[in-house]
């Protein structure tokens, strides 16, 4: 019998008899990127470190007016932090701030002022100017430390200045001077990131050969390379995710140590507040035969006329110094989670009867974007095999990228939340109950696909009730089989339906009986009773609040800036005079994910469809995506306001029918004309830009977030993108 080894002999040596070109031209192509790469890294990105060999360092300590340490270090305090220097007389190309790296690590805001052979005085920003910028110096970040200048001739006088009040005193300072040579640093994540980049850009590239392979044709070459790509996406994810720490609630030796207690491998850890623990404290109820949250509401709760009155809450507290659970449903003298339950019962009371700790919230919001991931791909797989059969690989990719990437599931991660986790479940469970129902669709017994699709689609109530839009698919996808065809009324399309329907019934039942038992009414979930900014109870709907959300949702374009990661907050006004829920955006889906351009094409390209094919299922599923949606964008408006975590809600929808809309374009194109080439180029022209604008969105300095909490390590990424200054 052969040996593992002989086997994996065997099986190389095939492989490479037939395929030893190829594998030589793409070895080639494949080392030349990584040689490209390096050379950037070396030479461009180490820039500074050329520019600056030739430069004579002046050390500036002898002229510091500062205490000095024991350990012979300077000390700048709330008193003393600014340094002036006079009569330099030397042209200055860049300051170095050597500040000591054994101090806790902190980021501070430093402004530099000089005088020139063009400035006989400190100048600052006029109506017509801008001065020189403050600049953030991590003291834990030697790249930062290095600040370039651009003066001119001569300088005469210099003053820096630690500026901002978020300052922690003392701080040591172990040397300054001017001229500094910049040292080497090799970075390896931005190498590693550069590759991926050109690697990435051959692969997509007009003539690769990712276009020749159908995915049809070829099964094997494009099922494999679609699990690598699946499985690059999900490290790349995790990866972004961990990167958060501080909203991780995850603790080992070497990640969160602060909070590790010493024992195992790993234990979980509080993050995020009170206000975070609402699952985690459901759970602990459940297990204890209650519904609602064990911690009792303060007595002047209890007894307020209107407790959903946000500024009465206030100042009730103000008076009486008692503090009570905010963003929770508060109802009949008891704390209550309006979240959706699914969450709970499949994550958090698990884990509680098992390890008596909290489950942590991120690893459940990562668990459903890898699940949703999955989805994604294998629904999109199965639509371009069994409904299209031109599509290559290089085009399944080419939309399977934007529609992971861009849906803003990557903003869920950044904040993984229980915010975010009902969304991300939600979605999980969209996407597979359609795979499924799409995977019965094509089988002779569907009913246990149909059972499992239902089943996920009905479980979407428990975690984001307004998600049961997508529901709507069944529409087009079952009418003409079990309604025109009248399947129904035989015995065997009954029982198909019955399946179809049972699984909604039985979690309908599960969900109003939860309900009843905690507020009395079977459809009601608790929402209008959170204890928000508003009073839910009375917030209603009003056709007023829908056109700045609609416009913030859909139309508003970007803002950006030239500075990493140069997108920006975008501002808000409107004219409804009223109160509006309104967190932080970041523009409309349709002005800055250009891959949904190909919408306004939308009845065309179902013309092409109508004319190719008798059957109006592909054209139902588009339009209902499209319908849901806007009723989706809609409802979050009314219901809850506006705030970028709500994307993530309809994004799916438009990215998915703007993927069927271009399967359809591309089955109707000879794959060798102009017009396919044409339609490929692009197509990745928006793909890239879509794709861009949503990875930059990931490290935009947000409140809460790792930039905010660890803004010393942030400014890392900061000098690793702005490797020129």
């Amino acid at each position: 019998m052969p040996t593992v080894r002989q086997n994996i002999s065997y099986v190389y040596q095939r492989f490479m008899r037939g395929h030893r070109p190829a594998v030589k031209h793409l070895a080639k192509w494949i080392l030349s990127l990584l040689a490209v790469a390096l050379l950037l890294e070396v030479f461009l990105f180490n820039i500074n470190y050329f520019t600056s060999a030739g430069y004579n360092t002046v050390n500036l300590n002898s002229k510091l007016n500062l205490q000095e340490t024991a350990d012979e270090q300077y000390k700048l305090t709330a008193v003393n932090h600014t340094l002036e220097f006079s009569n330099v007389n030397a042209a200055v190309h860049n300051i170095w701030l050597n500040f000591d790296y054994r101090q806790p690590a902190q980021e501070l805001t430093v402004k530099i002022q000089f005088t020139d052979d063009a400035h006989r005085t400190y100048f600052d920003s006029t109506e017509y100017t801008v001065g020189v910028p403050n600049v953030n110096v991590s003291t834990l970040s030697d790249q930062s430390e290095y600040i370039n200048l651009n003066t001119t001739g001569l300088v005469s006088n210099l003053r820096i200045e630690v500026a901002g009040d978020d300052v922690s005193y003392p701080i040591k300072l172990s040397d300054i001077a001017i001229n500094a040579r910049h040292p080497f640093d090799f970075n390896t994540t931005r190498f590693v990131v550069t590759a991926g980049i050109l690697l990435l850009a051959f692969a997509f590239r007009p003539r690769s050969a990712i276009y020749r392979i159908g995915i049809v044709a070829e099964p094997r070459k494009s099922k494999a390379v679609i699990i690598a790509t699946v499985i690059i996406e999900v490290w790349l994810m995790a990866t972004f995710l961990f990167m958060g720490s501080n909203l991780v609630g995850v603790a080992a030796k070497d990640y969160n140590s602060g909070s590790w207690n010493g024992q195992g491998l790993a234990n979980t850890f509080e993050v995020g507040g009170d206000n975070a623990q609402q699952y985690a404290e459901l759970a602990k109820a459940m297990a204890d035969g209650r519904l609602y949250l064990g911690e009792e509401p303060p007595q002047w709760l209890k007894d307020m006329p209107d407790p959903y009155d946000k500024g009465a809450r206030d100042e009730a507290q103000k008076a009486t110094g008692e503090p009570y659970l905010f963003d929770v449903a508060y109802h009949d003298g008891h704390y209550y989670v309006y979240f959706g339950v699914v969450p709970v019962l499949l994550f958090y009371l698990p884990f509680y009867l098992l390890t008596g700790a909290s489950f942590p919230t991120a690893i459940g919001v990562l668990i459903a974007c890898v699940a949703f991931v999955l989805g994604c791909s294998a629904l999109l797989d199965r639509f371009a095999r069994y409904h299209f059969k031109r599509v290559s690989l290089g085009l399944y990719l080419l939309l399977q990228i934007p529609l992971v990437v861009c849906c803003g599931i990557l903003y869920l991660l950044k904040f993984p939340t229980f915010y975010s986790l009902p969304i991300m479940l939600g979605l999980a469970f969209s996407v597979w109950g359609l795979y499924f129902w799409m995977r019965g669709r094509a089988t002779e017994r569907p009913e246990k696909w149909y059972l499992l699709g239902s089943l996920c689609m009905a479980l979407v109530v428990g975690c984001r009730p307004q998600l049961i839009v997508l529901s709507l698919v069944a529409f087009p996808l079952f009418w003409r089989t079990y309604i025109t065809k009248k399947r129904l009324f035989t015995p065997r399309g009954a029982r198909e339906f019955a399946c179809l329907v049972a699984p909604y019934a039985v979690v309908a039942a599960g969900l109003m009986g939860y309900n009843y038992a905690r507020f009395g009414a079977l459809t009601d979930f608790g929402a209008n009773y959170n204890l928000t900014v508003n009073d839910m109870t009375k917030r209603g709907w009003n056709i007023g609040r829908l056109a700045p959300a609609l416009f913030s949702y859909f139309l508003q374009p970007p803002s950006v800036s030239g500075v990493f990661p140069y997108i920006q907050p975008a501002l808000f006004d409107t004219t409804y005079m009223g109160q509006t829920i309104k967190e932080v955006t970041f523009g409309g889906i349709l002005a800055c994910l250009p891959v949904l351009w190909v919408l306004p094409f939308a009845k065309r390209i179902l013309g092409m469809r109508m004319a190719q094919r008798s059957t109006r299922t592909i054209m139902g599923v588009i339009v209902v995506l499209l319908v849901s949606g806007v009723l989706l964008a809609i409802m979050d408006a009314e219901m809850a306001g506006i705030l970028q975590r709500y994307y993530a809600d309809f994004s799916f929808m438009f990215l998915a029918a703007v993927v069927l809309l271009v399967f359809i374009v591309n089955e109707n194109l000879d794959p060798h004309s102009t017009a396919a080439n044409l339609l490929m180029r692009v197509l990745l022209v928006l793909v890239t830009l879509s794709v861009l604008y949503s990875v930059l969105l990931c490290f935009v300095p947000e409140t809460g977030w790792f930039s905010d909490v660890y803004p010393w390590a942030y400014q890392n990424i900061m000098e690793t993108v702005q490797f020129w200054t």
